[in-house]
């Protein structure tokens, strides 16, 4: 390799070195829940109808205020009153609403007045207040929770709001918050997740990156104990890495949720292409050669095999691009990308700075060749001497897995996303647990025939769904036009909390409803369309689950249709969770069609590859394992499949595919030499089993990373990645031999009908 040319590839690579750190101080973060809507869904696009005619149903932010003694204290409620109305100066806020700022409307011989519905300046009236209160259904679990320790502010933010003006908002208001002494508080909404999971991305990131990179140091030293060596791979490495973020800064592509496994991904990749790169050159310095023939074999020999193992993991990768839910597309397209990224740097810079060093510059060699000669030579015996003991285990494992995956649940939850010990977290829950929560569920309801959405009779059947979504706990903060009737029945029965219901008769109706229309500040349009044909009904449901709200909503279609007169009124359930909910069912589908898409592909790789079917079978079983035991995992451990664990299947069947093809194409080399079968795998065991084990541990504890995550999918992906690519390690070096002696035991050395040329064959070990 001449200086020229090494000079110029360091030239390219600084440049683009320099052009990937102005990508990476300009990568995009962002976080909302439309981008795991399933793209081209029906009940999608019927959503987006619906938003369009009404409003999104999570353009808010709630504050909690605790006390816990009880929130009816003079001071504490001028101070949450002052609170409530410094609200309304916060950016990016359109309406504040709190029970301090409510009037219950009081009909008078001469007018209609109203009276606070807390008396914050008679402190002698506050059992009465509380107990009326506490009675009312508008409020119990939207603004005070039903033991009367909370206090909740309803923030209207701005429709979509984007990252830039959460964090302004946020910002303010805890500004704000922080001049009061209030107990305790708590935050929800759309803003405020904006803002902490996008935070949440960055800590994963950085962290990901720097605990991946202590982990690499440590393998680097041991597999090399040289400065020179160590150092030239953690550079490769992380100039890897640095290239693929500033791809990413530069091309505008958003990081979200599952962003914090790119850093372990790419030092993973670079580190085992770095491995097989320099552990190739050093092989061959030892045996004699000058630098200049020792590069030119390596990238000739290795180049090319480590070129088949980064496409086959690509296309692993790439098999996610079937998902209808974007974020997982695009993390199928830029993991895909990076592995090519982390080839390129590998093949390129790391084998021109390399060919300035001699041997003993890069690696120390030790005395450890015993122990892997032995450790693979024992492994080989193994294979030998109990075959069917290993099919039958085979089997076992098998049986075992089915099971597991039966219990397979896509129950998940959102708290199940959200990061461990965090006050999102907390505040989460505080909310599920004291008020209604954060799931939007929204009913769509069409006034049929003649009737508009304000008629006495479609009004009847909304009441008739609201009474039925009251006999279930989980479903809250029921809402729609039929409280505005409710309400005005209730101020001409002299505020009687008994008559808060729809006017019993239609005349009675009719003359409420011609008083709504007096009331010029009465704003219906978020309850009744223009045209007076839809009305919503807004609820929120407790978190139970995804499969559970189905359940749920399978139920209420059912009731729909045996309890409402469909000549007057026609029902759908939509909503933010309903559409989020539905990734359930797309995850399972696209997961099995991305996978046999990716199997299909890596089968043609492999039939060019070996050019024999029985070798292409031998190729493909062992690698079913892994993704039976990810699966079984899954149920036996029950973690919920859901869009940010079901990446798991892609991940370990691209990587664990590259062993088999190392495997493998050492074994035919040997054939193709005239060795018999046992001698091929011996050779095979002793020569390339090293390496399939080194890279098998480097891939073991670089995903162990992430359980430092403080993101739940994260760890369970880790985890579950580690230890699926031990088991396809196990079936590499223990199935593949029992295979090739019971599918191929009559291949003769020599036999050229299924070979490749040797010398290509020479390329992909």
């Amino acid at each position: 390799m001449t200086n020229q040319y090494r000079y110029l590839v360091l030239a390219v690579f600084a440049v683009l070195a320099a052009v990937s750190v102005y990508g990476v101080l300009n990568l995009n973060f962002s976080f909302d829940f439309e981008q795991f809507f399933p793209e081209g869904d029906e009940d999608l696009e019927f959503f987006q109808e619906f938003i369009e005619e009404f409003e999104t149903d999570d353009n808010f932010l709630l504050i909690g205020v605790e006390r816990s003694e009880g929130v009816f204290e003079q001071d504490f409620l001028e101070d949450f009153h002052e609170l409530t109305l410094a609200c309304r100066d916060l950016p990016h806020v359109r309406t504040v609403e709190s029970l301090t700022k409510f009037e219950y409307p009081v009909k008078t011989p001469f007018a209609i007045t109203t009276v606070p519905a807390i008396h914050i300046d008679e402190p002698e009236r506050y059992e009465a207040d509380k107990k009326r209160l506490l009675n009312d259904d508008r409020f119990v679990y939207n603004l005070i929770n039903e033991d009367g320790t909370a206090l909740v502010i309803y923030l209207k933010v701005v429709e979509r709001i984007q990252l830039d003006q959460a964090r302004a908002l946020m910002t303010a208001l805890d500004e704000k918050i922080q001049t009061y002494n209030f107990e305790d508080y708590h935050y929800l909404g759309r803003p405020y997740f904006q803002q902490e999971l996008v935070d949440m991305q960055k800590r994963e990131i950085t962290v990901s990156a720097i605990i991946s990179g202590i982990l690499v140091a440590v393998i680097m030293f041991f597999l090399f104990r040289r400065p020179w060596g160590i150092g030239l791979a953690l550079f490769s490495i992380g100039l890897g890495m640095l290239l693929f973020m500033g791809m990413l800064g530069v091309t505008g592509r958003e990081l979200n949720a599952m962003s914090a496994l790119y850093p372990v991904l790419m030092i993973i990749v670079g580190t085992s292409d770095v491995v097989h790169i320099m552990s190739k050159y050093v092989d061959e310095l030892r045996k004699g050669h000058s630098r200049r023939d020792a590069i030119r074999t390596t990238i000739k020999e290795i180049g090319l095999a480590t070129l088949l193992t980064s496409i086959t993991t690509a296309i692993g990768f790439a098999s996610l691009l079937t998902s209808r839910v974007g974020p997982i597309r695009d993390f199928g397209l830029n993991a895909a990308l990076g592995v090519l990224i982390a080839y390129i740097t590998v093949i390129f810079f790391t084998t021109a700075v390399m060919s300035w060093f001699r041997q003993p510059q890069i690696m120390k060699v030790g005395r450890s060749q015993l122990f892997w000669e032995k450790s693979m030579r024992w492994t080989y015996q193994l294979t030998l001497k109990y075959p069917r003991r290993i099919l039958l285990g085979g089997f076992i494992f098998l049986g075992i897995s089915m099971w597991g995956i039966s219990l397979i649940s896509t129950n998940y939850d959102i708290i199940d996303n959200m990061p461990r010990d965090r006050k999102i977290s907390r505040d989460f829950q505080f909310f599920e647990r004291e008020l209604a929560g954060f799931r939007p569920l929204e009913f769509a309801i069409y006034a049929q025939n003649d009737y508009k959405a304000t008629d006495y009779e479609v009004i009847r059947e909304m009441d008739k769904i609201e009474d039925y979504l009251a006999k279930y706990p989980y479903v809250r903060a029921v809402g729609s036009v039929t409280s505005v009737y409710k309400s005005i029945n209730q101020m001409n029965a002299g505020n009687n909390p008994e008559a808060y219901e729809v006017p019993p008769t239609k005349e009675r109706f009719e003359r409420a409803k011609r008083f709504t229309e007096r009331i010029p500040q009465l704003d219906m349009k978020v309850l009744v369309s223009e045209d007076e044909k839809m009305a919503r009904i807004t609820s929120r449901i407790d978190d139970i689950g995804a499969d559970s709200i189905k359940n749920f909503g399978l139920r209420f279609d059912n009731w729909v249709g045996q309890n409402l007169d469909d000549s007057v009124v026609k029902v759908r359930r939509t909503g933010t969770g309903l559409i989020i909910d539905k990734n359930a069912e797309y995850i399972r589908r696209n997961l099995l069609q991305g996978l046999g898409m990716a199997i299909v592909i890596v089968s043609i790789l492999m039939a060019f590859l070996f050019r024999n079917v029985r070798m292409l079978l031998i190729s493909l079983v062992p690698n079913v394992f892994p993704l039976l035991l990810a699966g079984a995992l899954l149920g036996f451990l029950g973690v919920d499949l859901e869009a940010g664990v079901s990446i798991v299947f892609a991940v370990v069947f691209g990587i664990a595919v590259d062993d088999t093809i190392h495997f493998l194409s050492k074994y035919k080399l040997a054939r193709n030499k005239g060795l018999s079968v046992e001698e091929s795998l011996e050779v095979t065991f002793l020569e390339t089993g090293k390496a399939i084990v080194l890279t098998s541990i480097i891939l073991f504890f670089g995903f162990l990373v992430m359980l430092f995550s403080i993101h739940p999918p994260s760890v369970v992906v880790g985890l579950l990645i580690s230890l699926t690519l031990v088991s396809a390690l196990i079936s590499d070096l223990l199935l593949i031999p029992v295979l090739i002696r019971w599918i191929m035991p009559k291949d003769k050395p020599g036999d050229t009908s299924d070979q490749l040329s040797e010398e290509v064959m020479e390329a992909s070990v």
